[in-house]
């Protein structure tokens, strides 16, 4: 067993996914979590009884959750109960175009010859080769990317053919379908990383296959269940997660990250120090600037990142029962929609939304008779410049009017019993995202595997980096994998060799 300590910065999935591999390895463990909760964006937010997911609502790729446990030691089922959701969303794309994709193939195909005549064979051919795609890429994604002889890995080269970076998603799509909403129905998933569909990599275009190949999943309580299992975990390996104690800074001498220190005062020393805190919050404020330069703040300014949201949580005083777990609600003009999120950057006067209505699978996330309701809209994040005091109560009211009138949800405003905001203000002034993007960096090309921060901090020694600013990138699963990647290179460092 080591003696080895490891401080982490933030108690985020990918902080807690490394923290419980690596007390059970035996190393002493100390997070460090400046909210009252751990989980970062997928934390719980409780509001007199009600409880939400604070961030992710998908669970997707569940083995990797399993696996990852494994290497804990431990069971997922014996800390979750995982629901499969079906169908797997409802996409509407008005004029009473409504799309509901399930595992039945039987009604799958009959919606897509009547919705989309003459697509199902298109679907049958994306979905054969997306999972070959699926079975080349996904170990390029579980392994580090710390020089440029990484891309002359076997498994890399192999992936080659399928890696489409040179297309964009709605590009790819488009060499399948011939409907547009069709091709829509398969790119939104492009919002998952922060991007449009029309510059996002096709890449990418696994994400739509993992849905429909191996579902969409929900564990009783939210998906921020997860985090607080994981914590339970570090806890049970004698690991101390130490909430409500924020972290200053990260000491750095002679080039090594030496531990941190704490807004207290404290000093807390490590052999190894985890960054799971946003990545461009941690470059901003809590790095001393001399230690950079790839990645200096003033270079930070000059990347691509994702776009924001406007989130809506509320308890409702009714169960709105006919209406889907995942809901999205398309604007006419989605093309639109996406380059005001992402180009123009201003406020769409006819968003895009999401709505999770999760009590219809989860009767624990309100009181009996109650219901919890869900609502994210994507829009641009806090380079535009939009004043959020003044649009946030005018935009409230467009979003549920929307969803009212197109989802399924007659007289919400009068059900609403308590509601808390979130505005891309908030996320970066409250909870530390780097100008409000939600999704972290973007994802482009250039911004990449070798091209992304590295998991192995390159600017620092005993320095790693978690979560969606780093390799593998954003999103549940790969942030999962990036506390795999970085717990393996700290075992590997001290001689354990995970991989």
């Amino acid at each position: 067993m080591s003696s080895k300590k490891v401080v982490i910065v933030g108690a985020g999935p990918g902080g807690l996914t490394a923290g419980m591999i690596l007390a059970n390895k035996g190393y002493q463990v100390d997070l460090f979590e400046k909210q009252q909760t751990v989980g970062g964006r997928n934390a719980r937010l409780s509001l007199d009884g009600y409880h939400f997911d604070l961030g992710p609502t998908f669970l997707m790729m569940k083995f990797i959750l399993e696996e990852v446990f494994e290497l804990a030691g431990r069971k997922a089922e014996d800390y979750l109960d995982i629901r499969s959701i079906d169908p797997l969303y409802r996409l509407d794309f008005g004029e009473d175009r409504v799309f509901f994709p399930t595992h039945d193939k039987f009604r799958l195909e009959e919606q897509i010859e009547r919705l989309f005549p003459g697509n199902y064979r298109a679907y049958q051919r994306f979905m054969k080769y997306e999972k070959v795609k699926f079975k080349r890429l996904v170990p390029c994604l579980q392994v580090p990317y710390d020089s440029l002889g990484a891309f002359a890995r076997t498994r890399l080269i192999k992936a080659l053919p399928y890696l489409d970076a040179h297309l964009s998603l709605y590009k790819h799509l488009s060499r399948f379908f011939t409907d547009e909403d069709l091709k829509i129905a398969f790119t939104f998933q492009a919002k998952y990383l922060g991007m449009s569909p029309w510059s996002c990599p096709a890449t990418f275009s696994i994400i739509s296959y993992i849905e429909h190949a191996g579902g969409i999943h929900h564990p009783i309580g939210g998906l921020n269940r997860i985090s607080q299992a994981m914590a339970k975990v570090i806890e049970e390996e004698g690991g101390r997660i130490h909430l409500g104690q924020p972290v200053q800074e990260v000491l750095v001498e002679n080039g090594r990250a030496q531990g941190v220190l704490l807004e207290s005062g404290d000093r807390v020393k490590a052999d190894h120090t985890i960054i799971n805190a946003d990545f461009g919050h941690a470059m901003s404020h809590l790095i001393d600037r001399k230690h950079l330069r790839k990645w200096h703040p003033d270079r930070l300014a000059k990347k691509e990142f994702s776009c924001s949201t406007f989130m809506l949580y509320l308890g409702l005083d009714k169960l709105y029962k006919d209406v889907p777990h995942h809901n999205i609600l398309f604007a006419s003009d989605y093309r639109k929609n996406v380059r005001e999120i992402a180009e123009t950057m201003v406020l769409s006067e006819e968003p895009s939304i999401y709505i999770q209505n999760a009590s219809i699978t989860d009767p624990t996330l309100a009181p009996e008779g109650h219901s919890t309701l869900y609502i994210l809209v994507p829009c641009p994040n806090n380079r535009s410049r939009i004043d959020w005091e003044a649009n946030q109560a005018p935009f409230r009211e467009k979003v549920l009017e929307i969803a009212e009138k197109r989802g399924g949800l007659a007289d919400l405003k009068k059900h609403i019993t308590v509601e808390r905001i979130i505005t891309p203000t908030d996320w970066e002034q409250k909870t530390g995202v780097h100008i409000g993007a939600t999704f972290n960096l973007a994802h482009s090309f250039n911004q990449m595997l070798y091209f992304r921060p590295h998991n192995q901090f390159e600017e620092i020694g005993d320095c790693y980096l978690v979560g969606g600013g780093t390799h593998p990138g954003s999103g549940l699963p790969t942030i999962y994998e990036s506390g795999r990647i970085s717990a393996g290179l700290i075992l590997k460092r001290d001689a354990w060799y995970l991989y």
